[in-house]
């Protein structure tokens, strides 16, 4: 497997594995456990070694599944995961990103995927009522004390990254993107550029769009994500079905 370099120092599969799909909006789920443990094992064997989670996937169980694969493999892999929102009946409320809350989230997640320390920590929405600047340090001060050794942002705009790297350096910036979305070809690519911060895309295959798995009669259940994009709304689908035969 080929590896990529995000930010300064940090060493990745260039295939990464999204572990969101095992607990929440894609299908059936949660999938039977042991073979879901099973897939993300034999992922690693292939070399596919940068897995990604987050403490609202569930909430809080796919770090708990992603904890359980990795416990005798935990040497093998980068494992990068998100806070930004908060809880209540074992429900997310709506972002989150005071400090106190990041610091409690961090906790969480360490005791949740068994390890010391968390390779890759984004903030996975960007909370409007909270300065970037107090999360980015709130994040620093978590990578002085050794509970996390790298920053990022999920779907942060310019001026957000360039304040948040001001204050803590970036390592990696995650956002939608693929053939199907290239909104971050303006703007957020050239930055990332120009600080040195690494992109990982997010549904690299359009959501399953580009898999061919995905048809104009294609139908989905209420809970999955997909159900909410406009992209697959029936209309769309027979018109995008016909750019993904394109393809």
């Amino acid at each position: 497997m080929h590896t990529r370099t995000l930010g300064r120092d940090l060493t990745v599969s260039a295939i990464g594995f999204g572990a969101m799909g095992m607990s929440q909006s894609y299908g059936p789920n949660p999938g039977d456990r042991d073979d879901m443990i099973g897939v993300l094992r034999y992922a690693v064997d292939q070399g596919v070694t940068f897995i990604d989670t987050a403490e609202v996937y569930g909430p809080f169980v796919n770090e708990e599944l992603v904890g359980e694969a990795i416990r005798p493999i935990r040497d093998r892999v980068v494992v990068a995961t998100k806070f930004g929102f908060s809880f209540a009946d074992g429900r997310s409320q709506g972002v989150d990103s005071r400090p106190e809350r990041i610091r409690q989230a961090v906790d969480g997640s360490l005791t949740r995927l068994g390890i010391d320390s968390i390779d890759l920590l984004y903030q996975h929405r960007v909370d409007p009522a909270v300065p970037i600047e107090d999360v980015a340090g709130a994040v620093g001060d978590l990578i002085r004390a050794g509970k996390v050794k790298h920053f990022g942002l999920s779907e942060a705009g310019a001026g957000t990254i360039r304040r948040a790297h001001a204050t803590t350096p970036v390592t990696a910036i995650q956002s939608e993107y693929s053939l199907w979305t290239r909104d971050p070809e303006p703007e957020i690519l050239p930055l990332c550029i120009e600080l040195g911060i690494g992109f990982v895309p997010f549904s690299p295959l359009g959501k399953g769009f580009l898999t061919g798995t995905v048809g104009a009669d294609t139908s989905f259940a209420a809970d999955e994500i997909r159900a909410r994009v406009p992209r697959f709304e029936p209309d769309n689908l027979r018109a995008n079905e016909a750019l993904v035969e394109h393809v």
